[in-house]
């Protein structure tokens, strides 16, 4: 791969696995030998807090660089125990950063213009968007090249999948014209319901190419690994969470370099 790429993880339902996703992808990528930037654009901080900075370990993040203009090489933290990847964090102030952002000139493209700074630097830049469709999810559609949409196997889930494609179409159309549907995963996966097995199958015949061939079980482990502020990779990697990780980071990448495509 010889250009960066910005992925937005989003879905504005909560509880599907959006942060679980961005980490654990993040880090997958990143012991594959890419260099990952994960951008913590939830004013939740989870991903902030599952890389292993506690809330208030942190006081300046990309609060600072979408309101005050910060360069994000100023606001950038390694990770520890994986040095290819590299977090901005989320802190208390980016819960008021919507409001703030309405009144600015060019609101939708902050983020966009604060990771052209660092476009040299990282192979891929994920982005853990909240639970919304609010300036700062649209922030970080405008600056992607693709979106990943975890879902879980739910009829609700449907509705609101069918909704953010929509809103991904007006954003291609209106303020962003390289983004596109990276592909939708499947999350907390019990293969043994038949509600699971009819849900994946409506959605792999609706967005046939589009979603992952991987799936992410539901796992114990995987469920335990933010409260030790340990991707499942570093936490235990032997589980079928981090398993299933790795195997995503590998469709990831072989798409992105031209590979096979999801079913």
């Amino acid at each position: 791969m010889t250009r960066r790429r910005v992925v937005a993880i989003a879905n504005q339902k909560g509880g599907v696995g959006k942060t679980t996703t961005a980490v654990n992808l993040a880090a997958a990528v990143a012991h594959s030998q890419r260099k990952v930037l994960v951008v913590d654009l939830d004013p939740q901080a989870n991903a902030t807090s599952g890389l292993g900075f506690g809330r208030g370990s942190v006081t300046e993040g990309v609060y600072d660089a979408l309101v005050d203009g910060r360069s994000l090489r100023e606001l950038t933290q390694l990770v520890p125990d994986l040095p290819t990847l590299f977090l901005v964090p989320s802190t208390a102030d980016l819960a008021g950063a919507e409001v703030e952002l309405v009144a600015m000139e060019g609101r939708e493209r902050r983020l966009a213009s604060a990771l052209e700074t660092v476009a040299d630097r990282y192979d891929y830049v994920i982005i853990d968007c909240p639970p919304s469709l609010g300036l700062l999810t649209l922030n970080a559609l405008v600056a992607a090249d693709a979106v990943v949409i975890p879902m879980q196997c739910e009829y609700y889930a449907l509705e609101g999948l069918s909704a953010l494609v929509g809103t991904i179409e007006r954003v291609r159309g209106a303020l962003n014209p390289k983004l596109e549907l990276e592909g939708i995963l499947l999350t907390m996966v019990d293969g043994r319901t038949t509600l699971t097995q009819q849900v994946e199958g409506e959605v792999r015949s609706h967005f046939s190419g589009k979603v992952y061939s991987t799936t992410i079980p539901r796992n114990v482990r995987l469920a335990e690994a933010p409260s030790h502020g340990r991707p499942i990779l570093l936490y235990d990697h032997r589980s079928s969470g981090s398993q299933s990780y790795l195997a995503l980071a590998s469709e990831f990448l072989a798409r992105d370099d031209g590979g096979t495509k999801a079913a």
